[in-house]
């Protein structure tokens, strides 16, 4: 690329209005590259705020039904669902996982019958439904993959069943792609997406999140051994080529703004459609750092926000959707 000498070439030209400006942006964020995250919990008419998320709140399943509603009506395109179950309802086996009536389940029928424009997604890991908080069945103390991979099978059936058009097997365990496409092939649902969270890292920021299921307390151990390790690129670029070999339509990197290399590195390796999820420790030091004036809230979050299509992403799973959109065209 060659480019004038000064003065012939002044970069401040194409900045000196609004308008040269819009013209000459290289990256644009849309209404329709925002999913939005939302915590679901029993009940009725009930909204508990989540401490940890300011902002943020469990709600029943009636009102993520207007939830969605409104997320609708302001263009955002999918909701994903992440519920918060009762103690009394984990076990070793996570059998709440698949029950056919589970709170996801029944939160995904009541919002595609309300709302049927809306894209439902849903998490596929075994970490709400784990007396251990893991996302895979534990056997003395050791995460067992095959076991767990028959118990994400049926989650993801019933989640089919239920109505869900996207879903998202978040648990990292070996094979759960081929295993779930392969099984939603033999039962009718060919047209259900898989977005695979195909490079999770073992990160430090997924704490406000696991405080908004009740999987902090539960939790044994860490998630090492099947969770990524934070300094690996070639490792990410594996596993998301296994994931789309094995009938991945979409992929995904979490945590987000800590990773928009590997964003980069996988959009233009594999040129498939990329995500990113803007997760609770990101949203949460930015509405943190706003309360205290630290920083400008809204220009922060639009910024981080762009930074994900600049990386290559199609579109962010961002707790700041709705905030977002009411700032974009729809």
């Amino acid at each position: 690329m060659t480019t004038a000498a000064y003065p012939a070439a002044r970069f401040r030209r194409l900045k000196s209005h609004a308008a040269l400006r819009a013209l000459t942006a290289e990256h644009r964020l849309t209404v329709h590259d925002l999913i939005w995250p939302v915590f679901l919990r029993d009940g009725e008419g009930v909204r508990e705020d989540v401490a940890s998320m300011p902002g943020v709140a469990r709600m029943s399943v009636d009102l993520v039904v207007k939830a969605a509603r409104d997320a609708a009506d302001l263009g955002i395109p999918a909701i994903c669902l992440f519920p918060y179950t009762d103690p009394s309802l984990k076990t070793r086996l996570c059998e709440e996982a698949w029950n056919p009536d589970n709170l996801s389940n029944r939160a995904i029928r009541a919002i595609k019958a309300a709302v049927p424009e809306i894209a439902v997604m849903t998490d596929v890991a075994l970490d709400p439904y784990n007396i251990n908080g893991h996302d895979g069945i534990v056997r003395d103390g050791v995460i067992v993959n095959d076991e767990s991979v028959e118990a994400l099978v049926k989650m993801a059936l019933a989640q089919a069943d239920a109505g869900a058009d996207i879903l998202g097997p978040s648990d990292m365990m070996d094979g759960r792609i081929g295993a779930i496409r392969n099984a939603l092939e033999r039962a009718g649902h060919q047209n259900v997406t898989i977005m695979s969270y195909a490079a999770k890292y073992a990160s430090g920021f997924y704490g406000p999140f696991r405080d908004a299921v009740g999987a902090s307390g539960a939790l044994t151990g860490d998630k090492k051994t099947y969770q990524m390790d934070p300094g690996n690129v070639s490792e990410a670029l594996r596993l998301v080529e296994r994931d789309l070999s094995e009938g991945a339509d979409m992929v995904m990197i979490k945590p987000g703004l800590p990773y928009l290399d590997v964003c980069r590195a996988v959009k233009d390796r594999f040129g498939a459609p990329t995500f990113a999820y803007q997760v609770s420790g990101e949203y949460a030091m930015i509405q943190a750092a706003a309360a205290q004036g630290w920083v400008d809230g809204e220009q922060v979050m639009i910024e981080s926000l762009t930074a994900f299509k600049r990386a290559g992403c199609d579109g962010i799973l961002t707790y700041f959707a709705p905030a977002m959109a009411r700032l974009l065209p729809s």
